[in-house]
């Protein structure tokens, strides 16, 4: 993957990739299927994926494999698979920009295997939930995968872009206990570069313009969670130490006040350009004191928020990165009725955990 932004590179060919990508989108699963899916077993999951673009890697994956882990695999490898054809669709500053963002998926597999560590997970169990389509080696993400403790993931990751953000935090964590420092540390390694080399000033309807939009929508999604989080965790922990630089809604300055006033934070919020767009989960969050259906509706919101800026701008990246956003929500939603059904939840039940437009 390219690291940086070569304006000598051409602007990219958005024409192609947006065609190509709004033809995937058609194909993910809507609301409908998955209420259906909720009320089948594994088996019937299964069979019901080998009839949609799924079909190439159940069909690959079913004399290996049967169920969940079935279902799990085939989701991992179809995700890698679509995103590799994004860079492989793409040139110019589009494959910087894409390049870029699909980074992600190397900060989905650290706090996966920080979270597999700290719940007792085995390494076989951390290992199928890792989506290998981010820049971390293979066999690096074997070894943390079967690390012992989480000063040993640590250690392991020194070399990656997320090795002195965890090392700094890790303090935090031993005297806490809580994997919050830890986890937005690794979200501050991501997401503070995204911005890094790219212009402060530059038209709102360009190419880089946009892209620069949506993070700056995104960090201040993924700063309002990490808040949240913080104030529910009651550890004394710095809210400034693990913020974001990149975002709108807060500063450094402002941050630690918000936190410790959710009444304030709320506000804030319902005040700001997002209002509109979270609003009703402003209220369940109020209503319910609900900090997982709180941030379902903040991923539903970031999601309608990409595609308004689909919208404003067809040719733009906004429609590539409102693509994987969406397909990212299709793979979690399978993934969570999948195991819900295996536990022997209701549908209602695994209809909360869901991410519903």
């Amino acid at each position: 993957m390219s690291t940086g932004v070569d304006d000598r590179r051409g602007p990219g060919n958005y024409e192609y990739v947006t065609a190509r990508v709004r033809s995937r989108r058609a194909s993910l699963f809507d609301d409908d299927d998955y209420r259906k899916l909720v009320r089948m077993g594994t088996g019937e999951i299964a069979r019901f994926m080998e009839d949609t673009e799924y079909s190439e890697e159940m069909n690959a994956l079913g004399s290996r494999y049967s169920g969940v882990d079935l279902i799990e695999y085939a989701l991992n490898r179809n995700l890698a698979k679509h995103f590799e054809d994004l860079l492989r669709w793409s040139d110019g500053r589009l494959y910087d920009f894409i390049a870029r963002y699909l980074r992600k998926f190397d900060v989905w597999n650290v706090k996966t295997v920080i979270r597999g560590v700290y719940s007792g997970a085995t390494a076989e169990e951390i290992s199928d939930d890792l989506i290998r389509a981010g820049e971390i080696p293979g066999d690096l993400l074997d070894r943390i995968a079967q690390a012992d403790t989480i000063e040993a993931v640590v250690e392991l990751l020194a070399p990656t872009v997320f090795g002195d953000a965890l090392e700094a935090a890790y303090a935090d964590y031993e005297e806490t206990d809580v994997l919050v420092p830890l986890e937005n540390a690794v979200d501050r390694a991501f997401y503070e570069p995204l911005l890094s080399g790219l212009p402060q000033v530059q038209e709102v309807d360009s190419p880089t313009g946009l892209y620069v939009e949506f993070l700056t929508a995104e960090i201040d999604f993924r700063n309002l969670r990490n808040a949240l989080r913080l104030a529910r965790s009651g550890a004394e922990i710095d809210p400034a130490e693990y913020f974001i630089d990149g975002g709108k809604l807060f500063d450094r300055a402002t941050v630690e006040g918000l936190v410790a006033n959710r009444e304030q934070l709320i506000a804030t919020v319902r005040d700001s350009r997002y209002g509109d767009e979270i609003d009703d989960a402003l209220d369940d969050l109020e209503q319910a004191d609900d900090l997982i259906q709180f941030e379902h509706a903040l991923d539903a919101a970031l999601l309608e928020y990409a595609d308004k800026l689909t919208n404003r701008y067809p040719l733009s990246i906004c429609p590539v990165l409102s693509y994987v956003l969406a397909k990212e929500r299709e793979v979690d939603n399978i993934r969570a009725i999948a195991r819900g059904r295996e536990a022997g939840l209701e549908p209602d039940e695994i209809e909360r955990e869901l991410v519903i437009l």
